[in-house]
């Protein structure tokens, strides 16, 4: 499936993709806004290069990527004769749930407990001030995901046959581009190389264990399935985007809008939620930390995704994806 026709692929002068002609392999790639490419490889004399390899280098990297793309001499070559996949490969993913203010009142109202009876306006300025409390008292919800559920912004997304209530989660991801631990809130940007966009797929009715509702969420079987994850188009450097905390984020199913908000609306900001990753895990060159999906999902609108729907999801200066459905085959 090819991109959405786009006056401006994205913000700035240029952005990082992994591309393919039709039958060669993946190599990294300086896209500009008017979608031309240039081979990194060739303009940098190194065969075996990758997004990640110059992700793990990105402060040297940098400035002779601004250089590049500068550059008119470079031949560059049209973006319509490659294929586009994930822009990068992480070792790690770092996802997050419950981060959207608005999605959380959702779901709050929606899941109310047995025998609470009262008005939904009453509910809902009730998770409001839990809401608020989070924001000001407690910590991120954030959990790893699987590099092997991430395919390119305009593969087909297989619906595996057990996948009852397979549902969208539009996000913006932050890519580290220097090894962080412990790092604080303050600096925590500083460690992000660049924003792309993701889709972060999850199956509703395996999100929480039926035989040991107990130990809580699922989240390997509900959101690692292959190409549960796609990602991209592009990795768009933080010099590019003025403010990642005031980003609109917009799917539309088959043409109509299900989720449309500014990333304003999060309980915890990009570098919130950096940090908090970093207080645990070493965030590595490449890695992936997804920020929560705002309102809209399908269990809101009380439509899953089905063979044959078409996703196209957008960030405000990042580009789009488009995505099909396709049931899985049967075995």
């Amino acid at each position: 499936m090819k991109p959405a026709p786009s006056s401006a692929l994205f913000a700035g002068p240029f952005a990082l993709g992994t591309l393919s002609a039709p039958d060669g392999p993946a190599f990294p790639a300086l896209v500009t806004p008017d979608a031309r490419v240039l081979d990194l490889r060739l303009a940098l004399g190194e065969g075996h290069l990758s997004v990640r390899d110059l992700l793990e280098g990105w402060e040297t990297a940098l400035p002779r990527l601004r250089e590049l793309a500068r550059d008119p001499g470079p031949a560059r070559t049209p973006l319509a004769d490659f294929r586009v996949h994930a822009p990068v490969e992480p070792r790690q993913v770092f996802q997050s749930g419950a981060n959207y203010r608005q999605h959380v009142i959702d779901l709050h109202v929606a899941h109310r407990a047995p025998g609470d009876d009262r008005p939904e306006e009453e509910r809902r300025a009730e998770a409001a001030e839990i809401m608020d409390r989070r924001a000001a008292e407690d910590l991120p919800y954030v959990f790893i995901g699987l590099p092997s559920a991430i395919t390119g912004p305009y593969d087909d997304v297989v619906l595996p046959a057990w996948a009852e209530k397979p549902d969208w989660e539009l996000e913006l991801a932050a890519v580290i581009g220097r090894p962080a631990h412990r790092v604080g809130v303050e600096e925590a940007l500083e460690y992000v190389a660049g924003y792309t966009i993701a889709n972060d797929l999850t199956d509703r009715t395996t999100v929480f264990r039926r035989d040991m509702p107990q130990i809580g969420t699922d989240w390997l079987r509900s959101k690692n399935a292959p190409g549960f994850t796609p990602l991209g188009p592009w990795i768009v450097p933080t010099e590019s985007i003025a403010n990642p905390d005031d980003l609109r984020l917009t799917l539309k199913l088959n043409g109509e809008t299900m989720q449309d908000e500014s990333t304003k609306d999060m309980i915890f900001n990009v570098a919130r939620m950096v940090s908090y990753a970093s207080q645990t895990a070493r965030l590595l060159p490449g890695d992936l930390v997804l920020t929560g999906s705002p309102a809209g999902n399908g269990m809101h609108w009380g439509r899953l995704l089905r063979d044959g729907d078409v996703m196209d999801a957008s960030v405000t200066g990042l580009g789009a994806q488009r995505t099909r459905c396709v049931a899985e085959a049967a075995q």
